[in-house]
């Protein structure tokens, strides 16, 4: 009889020992109910295209952003207008697309592209005439730059890069361009532009008002009429392709908010017309 209770104490061991085993590999295997609900922190990373001549100005203003919303970073990619549109309409990975000039806006919404309800005209600026800021040349006119000491003058690729869009605008409408197309050299952006003048490649240049604003290396002669040229605004939308549409759009607002254009106009942004 003892041997009989001692042989079934062995078996209902043996068999707790391989319960317990059994569910440690199913715990081990099967998460938890909790598992299942998706987290509202989850780190979520937007791609933002933006105009080149937002840079300075986003630079300042992406900590204030990602401190105040920490589950969610962004990636900057900046570059002519142009180029970002072709790049959209290519299918490359954008939630949301600022542009310098409405018309490549346009483009992306003529495709179905963009989330039309999201777009809106976020600031505005102003086009500078700059020339080196040692330049010996007596310029202080846009009409001045067909003058014979004018050798080389520094504007953006018109096709692709807006602020060259505008001044070839500003050229037209004063009767010069035809004056003037020997001697551009033209930028794939406004920076590149800028670089031109500051290094002295370039004898003049068409710029934003506020690329000229950020540097110490050149000076601005005088700004374009603001009726020689269509208005410079800067359009905002979020893509419709975009993996994050929502933190897009939380982004989207941010840089609408009283907070963020007060940063904006400290850079020489004008507000959205």
């Amino acid at each position: 009889m003892k041997q009989n209770k001692l042989a079934w104490f062995w078996l209902l061991a043996l068999v707790g020992l391989l319960t317990v085993g059994v569910m440690g590999k199913v715990n081990q295997s099967s998460p938890s109910p909790e598992s299942f609900i998706p987290s509202t922190k989850e780190p979520i990373i937007l791609t933002v295209s933006a105009a080149a001549s937002l840079q300075d100005a986003i630079a300042a203003l992406d900590p204030v952003f990602e401190s105040t919303h920490p589950n969610i970073g962004v990636n900057y990619n900046f570059a002519a207008s142009g180029t970002l549109q072709q790049q959209i309409e290519q299918g490359a990975k954008v939630d949301l697309f600022i542009s310098a000039a409405s018309k490549q806006m346009d483009r992306l919404e003529a495709k179905n592209l963009i989330d039309k309800d999201s777009r809106r005209n976020l600031l505005s600026n102003r086009l500078a005439l700059i020339v080196p800021q040692n330049s010996t040349l007596n310029i202080k006119t846009f009409e001045q730059l067909a003058d014979a000491q004018v050798r080389r003058i520094a504007m953006g690729e018109p096709r692709s890069v807006p602020a060259g869009q505008y001044a070839e605008e500003v050229f037209l409408n004063l009767g010069i361009l035809p004056q003037l197309q020997p001697k551009f050299v033209y930028g794939n952006s406004v920076r590149s532009v800028l670089s031109a003048v500051e290094s002295g490649n370039a004898d003049a240049g068409i710029v934003y008002a506020t690329d000229a604003q950020i540097s110490k290396r050149v000076k601005t002669v005088t700004m374009a009429p603001p009726n020689s040229h269509a208005p410079i605004v800067y359009p905002i939308a979020v893509i419709k392709a975009s993996d994050h549409p929502d933190a897009a759009h939380t982004y989207a607002a941010f840089l609408a908010s009283p907070a963020a254009q007060n940063a904006f106009s400290q850079y020489g942004f004008g507000p959205g017309q």
